[in-house]
């Protein structure tokens, strides 16, 4: 599909930014989120300048009432989605351990890494189903697989493995909808979550522009990185 209409929460910088950046050059019409509407105006600005249509809106994803608002907006404006990427995440917590773990601190991880994008999602479920091509990708991390899990970072990993388990739940019931739903891992790129050493930023994110540009006989319910399935 042409002149698509996409939500991609946490965009004001990172990987969201440049998921953002790159659906924007495919035509795409990008509804980039953030917190803070400032930062969501600037970034807008800036990849708008570029090319492409990105328009800035103020969205807490643990806020109900304002995922339901932007649920409205869009069925006002364009009357469908075609792509929501659920990116915002927050507390990469390397220095925790699940034997010591401050619970109140997983719980607010879990609030926005979990539940937000799970509030979105059944927010905007109308306006997805509205699409007929509608794709969600949730962005996860290899942190949240089980097979390789160790011990350490208990309030992310917690979250990456719901979000994942999420992913599964939601493809399996929306795939008569002909919504596809896949979790994907941008690997370790360097950002202010990953810090310095990782992989250029649009590397990390080309695997998530492609789980939300997927064809209508494209995979659902899977994990991947670079394309590739990653093992739950």
């Amino acid at each position: 599909m042409s002149e698509r209409v996409a939500v991609v929460t946490g965009a004001n910088r990172g990987i969201g930014k440049e998921v953002a950046r790159q659906l924007a050059a495919r035509g795409d019409t990008v509804l980039l989120t953030a917190r803070d509407a400032n930062k969501a105006a600037a970034a807008a600005d800036e990849l708008a300048a570029t090319g492409g249509t990105v328009v800035p809106y103020r969205l807490d994803v643990t806020d109900p009432a304002a995922a339901t608002a932007l649920a409205a907006v869009i069925g006002d404006r364009y009357g469908r989605l075609d792509v929501l990427v659920n990116n915002a995440a927050i507390s990469y917590d390397t220095w925790a351990e699940a034997s010591s773990a401050d619970l109140d601190a997983v719980r607010v991880a879990l609030e926005t890494n979990l539940f937000g994008a799970w509030s979105l999602t059944q927010a905007l479920l109308p306006m997805l189903r509205a699409s007929g091509h509608g794709r969600v990708v949730n962005v996860s991390s290899e942190a949240g697989s089980l097979a390789s899990m160790g011990g350490g970072t208990p309030a992310y990993k917690l979250s990456k493995v719901g979000l994942n388990a999420l992913t599964r739940m939601l493809a399996a019931e929306l795939r008569g909808d002909g919504i596809l739903v896949n979790a994907v891992c941008p690997g370790w790129v360097a950002t202010d979550m990953g810090g310095p050493g990782g992989r250029p930023v649009a590397d990390g994110a080309a695997g998530i522009v492609w789980a939300a540009t997927l064809p209508d006989n494209g995979p659902t319910g899977g994990f991947y990185r670079d394309q590739r399935p990653l093992p739950w």
